[in-house]
């Protein structure tokens, strides 16, 4: 029994002499980390938004518009929830714009106002889309759809945003887009004057008088007002309209014509303070005036 236990005690320390012998054998283990696998892999990845935000403002510095979309839609797209992603849309939308997709950026920046409402970059976005429907204004001749939606979207980003670097230019952009709306509208309005369709003319000519005051041609208008209301015989109307140019615009040769026109028919100049023309002008004309103080 004795024998057979100093056998065992033998085994034992042999066992381990030979294990401990050993060890410079045994290959290195890892380092232990602080996170999990999957872990680690999302740490690793936490640089690839970045990468691709760079690879898009690269593309966009050398003006390929097209492809920097593409590279910051990817981010909004694989990344949403990272911080490039709320930026990335908009420079999406912007990078759409300045390579002609005007549909695309409106959409684009949409969706980012739509998504982040309050931002600081809610005025760049708004922007774009009055920019994009701007750069598609038409003619006065052709069809203004579009420059009706540019002015709602240039209204829009000065009410909004008065005290962004966009706003000054807005300004001046919300009035050529009103000479272009009142250009079209007279255009129309003259073409009913030729065809004797004298109600349709009216309501043209009035259109310009009181929603595009400000513009040159509310001068033309007033005096096809005069024009037209002659023609069927409503002279109060007439010689309202003629003293209204003549106040406001006495040196204008539109004033000329119709003062001519009244004087031809024994008439002159005389406002009617109860006629449309009178209450809605002096209101409009208030309005404006509210808007520059």
């Amino acid at each position: 029994m004795q024998k057979l236990a100093r056998i065992l005690q033998i085994s034992v320390v042999s066992l381990s002499v030979a294990v401990l012998g050993g060890c410079g054998s045994l290959p290195s283990l890892p380092k232990l980390s602080l996170f999990s696998s999957s872990k680690a892999k999302a740490a690793d990845k936490e640089t690839v938004p970045n990468e691709i935000y760079d690879s898009a403002d690269a593309l966009l510095e050398r003006g390929k518009f097209t492809a920097a979309a593409k590279k910051f839609e990817e981010v909004d797209r694989q990344h949403p929830y990272s911080p490039y992603a709320r930026r990335s849309l908009v420079m999406a939308a912007y990078s759409h714009y300045k390579s002609g997709q005007y549909d695309k950026a409106i959409s684009t920046a949409r969706r980012y106002t739509t998504l982040h409402p309050g931002t600081k970059e809610n005025a760049l976005a708004t922007h774009i889309i009055a920019s994009s429907y701007y750069d598609q204004i038409r003619d006065p001749a052709r069809d203004q759809g579009r420059t009706k939606k540019a002015l709602k979207a240039l209204e829009e980003l000065v009410n909004r945003f008065p005290e962004s670097e966009y706003a000054a230019k807005a300004v001046n952009r919300i009035r050529i887009t009103k000479d272009v709306l009142a250009a079209s509208e007279m255009n129309v309005g003259r073409y009913y004057l030729k065809k004797n369709n004298y109600l349709a003319s009216i309501n043209r000519f009035k259109t310009v008088v009181l929603k595009y005051q400000s513009t040159a041609h509310v001068e033309e208008a007033l005096m096809r007002l005069t024009e037209a209301y002659m023609s069927l015989g409503i002279t109060n109307e007439a010689q309202t309209a003629a003293a209204i140019l003549g106040h406001n615009f006495p040196n204008s040769r539109w004033y000329k014509n119709s003062y001519d026109l009244l004087q031809s028919n024994g008439l002159a100049p005389r406002e009617d303070t109860g006629s449309w023309i009178s209450r809605r002008w002096k209101r409009a004309v208030s309005g404006i005036g509210r808007r520059k103080s």
